[in-house]
């Protein structure tokens, strides 16, 4: 069987659309999350000069030389900032050993949702840390611009999720009131001489996504890897115009594996010896920090236990960070590791 991934129009989620029009879109959304996990969008409403302006604005960051960018470095536990290459390991947010550990070529840039946006609310430091703006001209409008509308098509999905969970509207609303969202923007060109072109590169190691669902824009370029269901990797590319989402851990914690957190990774776009630029800008909706996750009862068949007990976004988020920016072995998660070690 041809691996592909399932094209969903959520327009009618968009534009107020019929009872009957949104009842099409989630029973297609949920066949796209129980047999991939991995989905296409269209019908998002994200309009193209929004991600042109992140483009222009990312491209804008990640030209300036090296020096300059490690200004606004961070540290591990502040998700927030720059990463430079090769200082972290995806695949140790799943307890997998690396080759060499920090491996993963790609630089990153995090902003996320502070404290100072939900006044009142005394959230702590340094889940909800305010955000490092580097002085790039246009940098934080533009990203701030693309943040906003990810978000909104991030809840948009939750809403699409609940029907086609069969939960009441609105079921995931109080889980994300003050969400932990973070836009982690993506680089995998490096100028000439800086990485060697081996086999053990790595652009971005195996890994799930840790919160509740992933938005990514991306360029057209080769790189992204799921894998299926018949344990091999397989390239995606999204279809023009297309966001990718892909479902992250709570949410499968939360259906009890109904619906998958799969794994995929970014291999070197290598194209003649060199790496051609690839740009991605993946948008986490994560949950309120203190928010328990578990398992949704209309989930369980008749006498099925819970996969997993109960945990807060807080608990699953640090010992998920722990592994790919402080390079800790994450030791609680072995279903996935095992399914890392068994992909061909």
């Amino acid at each position: 069987m041809t691996f592909a991934v399932p094209v969903v129009d959520i327009a009618p989620y968009v534009t107020d659309g019929t009872t009957e029009a949104r009842a099409r879109t989630a029973a297609e959304m949920d066949a796209a999350c129980r047999t991939v996990g991995f989905v296409q969008i269209v019908g998002h409403g994200v309009a193209a000069g929004i991600t042109d302006g992140l483009a222009t604005a990312m491209d804008g960051l990640f030209e300036r030389p090296l020096d300059v960018k490690s200004r606004y470095r961070t540290p591990p536990e502040v998700n927030r900032g720059y990463s430079p290459p090769k200082s972290e390991s995806l695949s140790l947010s799943l307890g997998v050993e690396s080759a060499t550990r920090m491996n993963d070529f790609f630089e990153a840039f995090n902003v996320g949702a502070a404290a100072s946006w939900f006044p009142g609310l005394d959230l702590p430091q340094p889940d909800y840390a305010e955000n490092t703006w580097p002085d790039v001209p246009g940098f934080q409008d533009a990203v701030l611009a693309y943040f906003h509308e990810a978000a909104r098509v991030a809840r948009t999905l939750t809403a699409v999720f609940a029907d086609a969970l069969g939960l009441p509207a609105g079921f995931f609303d109080r889980f994300t009131g003050h969400s932990i969202d973070v836009l982690r923007m993506n680089n995998y060109a490096l100028p000439p001489g800086q990485i060697d072109l081996d086999g053990d590169l790595t652009g971005m190691g195996e890994h799930t996504d840790y919160g509740i669902v992933t938005v990514l824009w991306a360029d057209r370029v080769a790189g992204l890897q799921v894998l299926g269901g018949d344990l091999a990797w397989h390239d995606v590319m999204p279809d023009p115009g297309a966001l990718l989402v892909n479902l992250g851990d709570l949410t499968a914690r939360w259906t009890n594996e109904r619906w998958l957190s799969t794994l995929h990774r970014v291999k070197p776009p290598v194209v003649d010896g060199r790496i051609e630029r690839r740009r991605s800008a993946a948008f986490f909706h994560d949950g309120d920090l203190d928010a328990l996750i578990e398992t949704i009862p209309t989930c369980l068949a008749p006498g099925e236990a819970p996969t997993y007990p109960p945990i807060t976004v807080g608990e699953h988020l640090t010992a998920k960070l722990a592994g790919s920016r402080a390079g800790v072995r994450n030791v609680s998660a072995e279903r996935d590791a095992a399914r890392v070690r068994a992909a061909t």
